[in-house]
């Protein structure tokens, strides 16, 4: 029987890979990967390894969640090492919960190996700490899909005034719902916002912003997603810290540093 690791591939840097999730890239038999994953992370790869692309464009999918789970089986049932590469961290939003829980239940062996999520290494590439002893003592990953089958699968009422930082994925779709909702239970309109779209790229744009005024700004920006959402006092700090601008990219070049 083969093995299936479930790899958080980082944020886009793909320099943020761990060590042990490159390690691992490099000696699989067959790598399943998303559409944020890096290129430069699958070149790699041995060349013999076979490449299988899932998508994961919102509401376009190549490969359904249930396809994916099943090759992942077949594959392993093989004797084959198998990677299942995810953009970020494969339990952030990244469904790995529900492929380990099939492996699991097929009898199939695991790991689970970590990476940096984008509602971390988002906002500190735009110079924005999660937490500061003066700003924030508490931060939230929220998604942003806010509605299922027409009910809130969010709890806004409790997320305004309950926690400091929230950082929101796949949010810019629905920003003017979640901005009125903050608003609405609680959270002051001129709370500040950065919209980080493609963070941790040399894609990277930072736009700063309001509650109020989110929505709006979304949109004359033309802010697509992938997007990290940043709501709290901490957003203050990025004109002091914001680093990323400055520099040189050294990645373009990224097998170089391999």
């Amino acid at each position: 029987m083969g093995k299936v690791y479930l790899v958080g591939a980082g944020p886009g840097d793909p320099e943020l890979i761990t060590v042990k999730g490159l390690r691992l890239i490099q000696s699989a038999d067959v790598i399943f990967y998303d559409r944020l994953v890096n290129d430069a992370l699958l070149d790699q790869a041995k060349s013999s390894a076979e490449r299988i692309y899932c998508g994961k464009l919102p509401h376009s999918h190549p490969l359904k969640q249930e396809a994916i789970n099943h090759m992942l089986v077949t594959y392993a049932r093989k004797k084959r090492t198998v990677v299942r590469l995810k953009g970020g961290d494969p339990f952030i939003f990244g469904r790995g919960g529900e492929e380990a829980a099939f492996l699991a239940k097929e009898g199939i062996a695991f790991e689970i190996i970590p990476g940096i999520t984008a509602g971390i290494a988002a906002p500190a590439y735009a110079g924005i700490p999660a937490t500061h002893r003066q700003y924030a003592s508490s931060v939230a990953f929220v998604t942003g899909h806010h509605k299922s089958g027409g009910k809130e699968t969010v709890d806004w009422a409790k997320l305004a005034t309950g926690v400091d930082t929230l950082a929101i994925y796949m949010g810019v779709a629905g920003l003017p719902h979640i901005a009125a909702e903050l608003v609405r239970h609680g959270r002051h309109p001129s709370t500040p916002v950065a919209l980080i779209e493609w963070g941790t790229t040399v894609g990277q744009r930072t736009v700063t912003t309001t509650l109020r005024d989110a929505a709006q700004e979304a949109e004359r920006h033309e802010i697509k997603n992938p997007t990290m959402i940043v709501v709290g006092e901490v957003v203050r700090l990025r004109e002091k810290l914001k680093w990323f601008e400055e520099l040189e990219k050294p990645w373009s070049k990224i097998k170089e540093a391999f």
